[in-house]
């Protein structure tokens, strides 16, 4: 498995950074504990995704709102600083982010080729062409799949699959593809926190939505029987791996530990790889300081897949 990272992946607004739960240095954490390992592949995007790509993305309407201050504060969850610069905002917070969509951008075009990837930033599945929320503003599987289909490096009749196995509904993806019925989307999440979506639960394919404080054995087999619904045909499958299931998560509302987190995604990945499907797993959310440590344990367990 190929891991992108990049040190400009990293978030850090200095006395800033307790104005949000996010531990936007968690990358670098990971790729320390990391790359000791033996044969371990880390790769890393050339550059980050362009003004162009993002406005091949969004509607003119969103190319206006990302350049304003009070939008994209308010889509990050930061409270409104009038003497806080936009041009600090976006080196410190969407430079990283935009470095992170390339990232994703170059995991699926291995995974194309075969070679299952690990982007550790990326999985903003709450963004869409139409919005920005939910501390995600570039929405990297939309902008990889539209990039993908304009260079005919995928065929629009090609199926992909979405798994979204973070703790919040992912909306933003549900109307990404709300029209594309090649997209197979799994979602499993807390029906009880943000966003309660009804439109994204009416474009999911299959739907698992669980409690408050659901335990890690009933998460594994509420997914476990989920994936048993998928079958093979897939050109690839992108896997949206938060870490805010976990139990030490101040906004997901679950109770997995560690060790789930790790079953997890193995089980995932080793459903993909029965089925043949080359596969993008995404960093998206987590929040608490144990984030940087479960994705660290599960690519321990993963890397050589």
């Amino acid at each position: 498995m190929n891991i992108y990272y990049h040190p400009k992946y990293n978030i850090d607004l200095g006395l800033l950074n307790k104005l949000h739960p996010f531990d936007g240095k968690k990358f670098s954490k990971i790729y320390n504990s990391l790359k000791s390992l033996p044969d371990i592949k880390f790769k890393q995007p050339l550059y980050p995704i362009s003004e162009d790509q993002i406005n091949n993305f969004v509607n003119e309407l969103m190319q206006r709102l990302l350049k304003g201050k009070r939008f994209i504060l308010g889509a990050l969850e930061i409270p409104y600083i009038p003497l806080l610069p936009y041009s600090i905002i976006d080196k410190r917070i969407l430079l990283p982010m935009r470095w992170a969509v390339a990232g994703t951008i170059a995991a699926t075009k291995d995974a194309l080729h075969g070679e299952n990837s690990w982007n550790l930033a990326g999985g903003y599945h709450h963004a869409s062409p139409n919005s920005a929320e939910g501390f995600c503003i570039y929405n990297d599987i939309g902008i990889v799949v539209k990039e993908l289909f304009e260079k005919q490096q995928i065929d629009k009749s090609d199926k992909l699959l979405i798994i979204d196995i973070d703790a919040h509904q992912g909306n933003g993806n549900c109307q990404t593809f709300m029209d594309n019925n090649n997209v197979t989307i799994l979602d499993i999440y807390n029906s009880d926190i943000y966003p309660r979506s009804e439109y994204a639960v009416k474009r999911v394919n299959i739907n698992v939505p669980l409690s408050m404080a659901t335990s890690g054995s009933s998460y594994l087999d509420a997914l476990n029987n989920a994936l048993t619904k998928l079958d093979s045909g897939y050109r690839l499958a992108f896997v949206i791996a938060g870490t805010d299931v976990l139990k030490s998560d101040p906004l997901g509302g679950f109770k997995l530990s560690i060790e789930d987190v790790v079953a997890r995604d193995k089980m995932v990945i080793e459903k993909l790889r029965l089925l043949s499907i080359p596969t993008v797993f995404l960093g998206g959310g987590g929040y608490s300081d144990k984030s940087a440590i479960a994705v660290s344990e599960s690519l321990r367990e993963l890397y050589t897949f």
